[in-house]
């Protein structure tokens, strides 16, 4: 699992100030702390940045690469402050991102392909995100592979974003997401890559809930097929919880269920929580969460009191 920091993001009030004032502190604390917790690549969320965007950009590559050397996910609606990035980067880098509209696709696939460098590209079009995951694979497969071809990026350089969305607005497309995510794994040889957001899943839920939500979420992500996500590695729970799936640790009770739970999702199939021991609190948190995430009961912010 590719894990892309994703804690340098403007709508943060700290990193907001910090490129305000140039203040290179913040942005290196985050960056370090990120990498050591185990992040694969580090986002750069400067937003549109309209009247000084490439300046930005330069800047928070130059503060970040003083103190590591990991690969940069760029993330701007600016093409200008894009470019300026990879740049930089030499090819270690991510472009954040495009979707399947004409203008972005013009914008940022002839970047992926100057630099050599992946992009990631949303499933999402003019009419917004698709509810369905079959509506998700016929904009990869009709629009932005086509782009792709043009512009001479490989395959295996998408990243294809079924875009999450929330559970407490959107309980019923949590499954779509999963589904679009296996789609997208079957729909060439070689392969494209798949991520995701993963924190959206739990945007506008309470903030005790949000990480279960995240992780349970993820682990069904994965045995979706997966191979990325921006998160959070400061979460040591998420990051544990990466640590079980790959190494299949079930020397827990949790272990043992999130293993089973990842198991049912390669299989393409329904997890079943009626087998779950749920006098064990940490587990019948777990089952209920799998519950919600499989709309099988109904989302409310009080689920886990329930």
């Amino acid at each position: 699992m590719i894990v892309i920091g994703e804690c340098i993001h403007v709508i943060a009030g700290t990193v907001k100030k910090a490129i305000e004032t140039r203040d290179k502190a913040p942005i290196q604390g985050l960056a370090k702390a990120q990498v050591d917790k185990g992040a694969h690549y580090l986002e750069l969320n400067i937003g549109p940045q309209r009247r000084a965007g490439p300046e930005v950009m330069r800047w928070m590559v130059d503060t970040v690469r003083e103190v590591t050397d990991s690969p940069l996910s760029l993330d701007t609606s600016n093409v200008a402050a894009m470019e300026a990035g990879l740049g930089l980067c030499q090819g270690k880098a991510l472009v954040n991102s495009t979707d399947a509209t004409e203008e972005r696709l013009h914008n940022f696939m002839p970047l992926s392909a100057k630099y050599k460098t992946p992009i990631i590209a949303l499933t999402m079009g003019k009419g917004g995100i698709p509810a369905n995951a079959d509506a998700r694979l016929e904009l990869a497969s009709n629009v932005i592979f086509p782009s792709a071809a043009e512009w001479g990026v490989p395959v295996e350089d998408l990243f294809l974003d079924p875009l999450v969305l929330t559970v407490t607005c959107n309980q019923d497309h949590c499954q779509e997401s999963i589904k679009a995510i296996r789609y997208f794994k079957m729909m060439n040889e070689p392969a494209p890559r798949t991520t995701c957001g993963l924190s959206n899943i739990s945007n506008g839920a309470p903030a005790e809930v949000r990480p279960l939500l995240n992780k349970v979420f993820l682990v069904m992500m994965m045995g979706g097929g997966l191979d990325s996500a921006i998160m959070d590695p400061l979460d040591a729970d998420l990051m544990e919880t990466i640590r079980v799936i790959e190494s299949r640790d079930d020397s827990t009770p949790e272990g043992e269920l999130l293993i089973r739970l990842y198991d049912t999702y390669v299989a393409a199939e329904q997890f079943d929580t009626i087998d779950v021991d749920v006098s064990l609190p940490g587990l019948r948190d777990i089952a209920k969460t799998i519950d919600i995430l499989q709309n099988t009961t109904v989302y409310a912010h009080s689920y886990l009191r329930v």
